[in-house]
C-alpha cells in the first residue's frame, strides 16, 4: 500500500512505523487476548501504558517533578477555560497576547470567566507579525499570561518566550514536540494531541505543581488540574486509546534520537518549503520571516482563480489536505514531525511544475 503525502493541520500525519505496530497489536495487545481498547483503564497493563507514555514525555522534555503531566479530553479548546477556572478568581486580571485565530477564541472564552487585557495584537497586520515586546502592555500582579507560541492557522510563531513575572501559559498545540523547549520557563503548557503527539482526542497539559492550589472552588471537577494530578489523569476514564498510540509517538521521537533530531529534520523541510516560495514569482508567504513557522506554512497564489485547479492537481499526485483555512484562504501545508521529507520535496517539484505550467 502506498501512503499519500498528507499536509493535514489536524488530525494531521502519523508516524508510518507506529500505525504500523498499532496494526500488529489491535486485535492482541502484548498478548493479553484483548485490544488496548479493551482493557480496564485500572488494570495493571493499561496503568504501566500510561506510565511509560508520562516517562518518555519526561525524558523527551526535561520535564522535572515540579511539573505534573496531565493527560487530560476535550482537547485544547476546553483549556481556553480551564486555564482561567485553574488558575485566577472572577476578579483577576489576566494578559493575553492575541496573534492569531486560536489566541483570539481563548481571548473569547477567557473574557466569559475573567479580567482580560489584551497586552498585545497583531490584529492590525492581519497576523503577519508580532509587536515588539518593550511595546506590550502588560498588568502588574496579573494572574498570568496567556499565549499562542505557534499559531496553526495564519503560519506566525514566537521566536522568544514572553518575559513577565506572572506565569507564562502556552498554548503549544501545533509546535510542541518540533524542537527542544526550556519547560522551566512556563507556568502551563497545554497541547492538543492531534498535531505532533497522536490521535485526536487526549490533550496534554504540564502544569507546575505549585499552582495546583490556585483553583475556583466551584470549578467543575472534570477541568480541575489538581484533581486531575492527584488521580493520575484517571478521575474517570481517559481516552485510552489514544493515550496508548501517543506514547508510541514519544517512544518513536525518542528512536529518532530525540527532539534535537526532530528539530534537525523539521528545519530541512521547512527551508525546502520556504526556498520554492520566495525563489518564485508566483507564490507568496505572509508572514514576517522573522515569525514564519517552522510547522505551518501557508502561501497564496499569484492569480486566486487558480486555487481550485492546483488543490484538484494537486490531489492527483496524492498531495493532500494543502486547502488553507477558510478565514484566510489560499493553502497551507502543515509539515508536523510525521510528515517526511520525501512529502515535502514531492510537494515542491509540484509546485515548481505549477508553476511553469500556469504562471
Amino acid at each position: 500500500m502506498t501512503r499519500a503525502h498528507n499536509f493535514c493541520a489536524g488530525p494531521a500525519a502519523l508516524p508510518a512505523e507506529v500505525l504500523q505496530r498499532v496494526q500488529t497489536e489491535l486485535l492482541d495487545w502484548q498478548g493479553v487476548g484483548a485490544s488496548i481498547m479493551e482493557l480496564s483503564h485500572r488494570s495493571s497493563e493499561f496503568v504501566g501504558v500510561a506510565e511509560r507514555a508520562e516517562q518518555s514525555l519526561r525524558r523527551l522534555l526535561d520535564i522535572g517533578e515540579d511539573y505534573a503531566v496531565l493527560f487530560q479530553q476535550g482537547g485544547a479548546s476546553q483549556q481556553f477555560a480551564s486555564v482561567p477556572l485553574n488558575l485566577s478568581c472572577a476578579n483577576d486580571t489576566v494578559d493575553q497576547i492575541v496573534t492569531g485565530q486560536w489566541s483570539k477564541k481563548a481571548l473569547a472564552e477567557g473574557r466569559r470567566l475573567v479580567n482580560v487585557n489584551v497586552a498585545s495584537t497583531s490584529e492590525d497586520s492581519n497576523f503577519s507579525t508580532i509587536q515588539a515586546e518593550s511595546d506590550w502592555e502588560l498588568t502588574e500582579g496579573a494572574a498570568y499570561l496567556h499565549y499562542c507560541p505557534n499559531e496553526t492557522i495564519g503560519g506566525l510563531e514566537f521566536d522568544f518566550v514572553p518575559h513577565t513575572f506572572a506565569p507564562v501559559v502556552a498554548d503549544m498545540s501545533s509546535t510542541i514536540l518540533s524542537r527542544p523547549i526550556d519547560v522551566d520557563r512556563f507556568g502551563v503548557i497545554y497541547a492538543g494531541a492531534q498535531k505532533n503527539i497522536g490521535p485526536a482526542g487526549l490533550c496534554l497539559v504540564i502544569v507546575k505543581r505549585d499552582l495546583l492550589d490556585r483553583a475556583r472552588s466551584d470549578i467543575p471537577a472534570m477541568l480541575s488540574w489538581k484533581i486531575a494530578a492527584d488521580n493520575d489523569s484517571m478521575y474517570n476514564t481517559p481516552p485510552t486509546f489514544a493515550l496508548y498510540l501517543s506514547g508510541l509517538v514519544f517512544e518513536w521521537i525518542e528512536a529518532k534520537g530525540g527532539l534535537r533530531a526532530m528539530q534537525a529534520l523539521n528545519e530541512k523541510k521547512a527551508s525546502r518549503l520556504y526556498s520554492t516560495i520566495d525563489n518564485s514569482g508566483f507564490y507568496n508567504n505572509p508572514v514576517d520571516v522573522r515569525y514564519r513557522s517552522l510547522m505551518n506554512v501557508p502561501f497564496t497564489l499569484a492569480d486566486a482563480s487558480l486555487d481550485k485547479r492546483f488543490l484538484e492537481e494537486a490531489e492527483t499526485e496524492q498531495l493532500l489536505n494543502l486547502k488553507g483555512h477558510r478565514s484566510v484562504g489560499g493553502m497551507r501545508a502543515s509539515i508536523y514531525n510525521a510528515v517526511e521529507q520525501s512529502s515535502v520535496d514531492a510537494l515542491c517539484d509540484f509546485m515548481h511544475r505549477f508553476e511553469t505550467k500556469y504562471g
